[in-house]
């Protein structure tokens, strides 16, 4: 019974990944994904610009 009590949790923490990539990959796109798109956009396009003037002055 050694073995069974070795393959349950390798077990286990598989299926509950199986699920989380399930989850994942299911909640991608939709309704919202453009709106997503953009707030992700905005943020990069913010963080980008923060980033311009800092660069410039240690040159």
């Amino acid at each position: 019974m050694d073995y069974v009590s070795a393959l349950v949790p390798p077990f286990v923490m598989a299926v509950f990944f199986i699920a989380l990539v399930v989850t994942i990959v299911k909640s991608q796109g939709g309704a919202n994904k453009a709106k997503e798109d953009a707030a992700v956009d905005a943020v990069l396009a913010r963080a980008e610009a923060a980033q311009q003037p800092r660069s410039q002055t240690h040159e």
